[in-house]
């Protein structure tokens, strides 16, 4: 862990230590849950400093059977366990087939080394120009600025990547920034991670008004599984800042199920919305989780309802450990020709691969 070198509050204590590493560990989850007494923060906040890290805690919230603890354990050494409460609450109990469950839940499966899967699928090592800063696509560049995440997603292809050498400080972003003002074709910024929104919005507003000092940028999107897992997290500081910056403001959400989106979710989405963010999602498509027509469908339903565009149904990243989530192309074409067969054409989500080496996503009919 990095020397200790705190802020004077809690949200930077986020940024400086907001990493899995640092919350998973006690002492800084110790100092983390003080800070929260100390500075009266807010509940979102509270709920990052108390995720579900042990396996133990996971099996008897959700009543699984304890045979489970040694797969758990086991594959938790490589990729630790996160997962907000939030979340759990809507995890089916006793239920291990539950389609919420089996996307957090590790498995000893994980750890099969598979010859077409690697740590770095989508090469972003190669496209990584300064700490902090993914530079593939044209007009558009992504940021992260933590690489601290609420919930660690079994299939995330960014499992092995090494943050270490990506999680500038403050006085560091600079070099980045530096690379955006140099750049004037760059248009749209992403904010990326880890999850953006498990930095603090003291880091974030200020982050956020550096880029819309620089002329040519016009739009920032981020993307955030938090809306979803975490919605309290889309509180009126979040709000306040996000809405007052000149720039156009996009949010692409992350849910893999219909059963994801419950009233709370649908009131940040909805909180979003009512302060100029255009909102779209992104599913990946999961084996024995959401490749069924049913399921994709009543997804798609559920995104309009709550005034979200279903944008993109991804073929899994094939990064190491993930494996066994994984479909055959021919399966998911299929299944994308029967939702288009089945549903109004908005509602219909574009079918991607993200090839490393690709100037964009490539679409697959």
């Amino acid at each position: 862990m990095r020397t200790t070198n705190f802020y004077d509050a809690f949200d930077d204590v986020m940024i400086k230590f907001g990493t899995a590493e640092s919350i998973d560990n006690p002492i800084m989850t110790s100092i983390i849950a003080t800070s929260i007494d100390n500075e009266s923060q807010s509940s979102w906040q509270q709920q990052l400093a108390n995720l579900i890290t042990d396996s133990q805690q996971l099996i008897d919230y959700l009543q699984l059977p304890q045979s489970y603890r040694a797969s758990i354990d086991a594959a938790i050494e490589a990729f630790p366990l996160r997962v907000p409460m939030a979340f759990l609450q809507r995890i089916n109990k006793g239920d291990p087939h539950d389609p919420l469950l089996k996307q957090v839940l590790p498995l000893d499966t994980e750890l099969n080394s598979h010859p077409h899967y690697s740590l770095d699928p989508l090469q972003e090592l190669n496209a990584n120009p300064v700490p902090g800063i993914i530079h593939k696509y044209h007009g558009r560049v992504l940021l992260m600025p933590t690489r601290a995440c609420a919930i660690h997603c079994r299939y995330c292809f960014r499992r092995h990547f090494p943050y270490d050498d990506n999680t500038p400080s403050r006085q560091e972003w600079q070099k980045s920034l530096n690379y955006l003002r140099e750049d004037p074709t760059i248009e749209e910024v992403i904010l990326s991670g880890g999850d953006p929104l498990a930095a603090s919005d003291r880091q974030l507003e200020w982050l956020c008004q550096q880029i819309s000092d620089i002329p040519h940028i016009k739009r920032l999107r981020i993307h955030s599984r938090l809306p979803i897992v975490l919605p309290d997290r889309i509180d009126e500081n979040f709000l306040r800042w996000s809405s007052a910056s000149r720039l156009q403001m996009i949010m692409v959400v992350h849910s893999n199920h219909a059963q994801e989106i419950d009233q709370h979710v649908g009131l940040a989405l909805n909180k979003m919305q009512q302060n100029g963010f255009i909102i779209f999602n992104q599913t990946v498509l999961l084996r024995d989780i959401n490749n069924n027509l049913n399921i994709l469908s009543a997804l798609s339903k559920r995104l309009i309802e709550t005034g979200v565009i279903p944008y993109y149904l991804h073929l899994l990243d094939k990064v190491q450990g993930a494996e066994h989530f994984d479909i055959n192309r021919d399966e998911a074409i299929e299944l994308h020709r029967q939702l288009r067969d089945t549903l109004p054409g908005y509602m219909v989500p574009r079918l991607v691969q993200e090839l490393a080496g690709e100037g964009s996503k490539t679409l697959i009919r």
